[in-house]
């Protein structure tokens, strides 16, 4: 574990994780892509002036073949997407810059990282398409997956 001084303290410093596409990763591999707002429990996300500025910037990056959006979900202070990445671009380079977009356009604060996990040949999409669609189920927001308005599939 790395440290560093700060307030005259020693604490844990966070790791900064690299979010690169490995060379040997072939185009096209799918990632689960977690993305969490600076304060969490309020709504910044679930609104939908903000549906609409999220699905439409996603929306001009895939037609750039920046991404390739699967599919997405929205919660009140995080979302959840199964997407793909051109490697001439890359994941963090096309996060980074999609997030600034969205901040800078509405209220939205993002943490400073994201999560990422690249869907392996032996994990299914389906599986995790179910959890995406089921979280806010699980967060008590609604009693269907299907009622859910803040969501946006895209998988051909």
């Amino acid at each position: 574990m790395m440290w560093k001084i700060k307030y005259g303290r020693m604490l844990p410093q966070r790791k900064s994780l690299p979010h690169d596409i490995p060379f040997w990763v072939k185009s096209g591999a799918e990632y689960f892509i977690t993305i969490c707002c600076k304060e969490r429990g309020r709504n910044q996300l679930c609104r939908d002036s903000v549906f609409e500025l999220i699905t439409e910037s996603l929306a001009f990056r895939q037609a750039r073949g920046d991404l390739w959006v699967h599919l997405l979900v929205l919660m009140p202070d995080h979302l959840h997407v199964i997407m793909s990445f051109n490697p001439r671009v890359g994941m963090k380079r096309s996060i980074s810059q999609w997030k600034r977009y969205v901040s800078t356009n509405s209220d939205v604060v993002w943490q400073r990282d994201f999560f990422d996990h690249r869907l392996r040949q032996d994990e299914s999409y389906i599986e995790k398409a179910h959890y995406v669609r089921m979280n806010p189920v699980r967060a008590g927001l609604i009693d269907q997956p299907g009622n859910w308005k803040f969501i946006w599939e895209n998988r051909s």
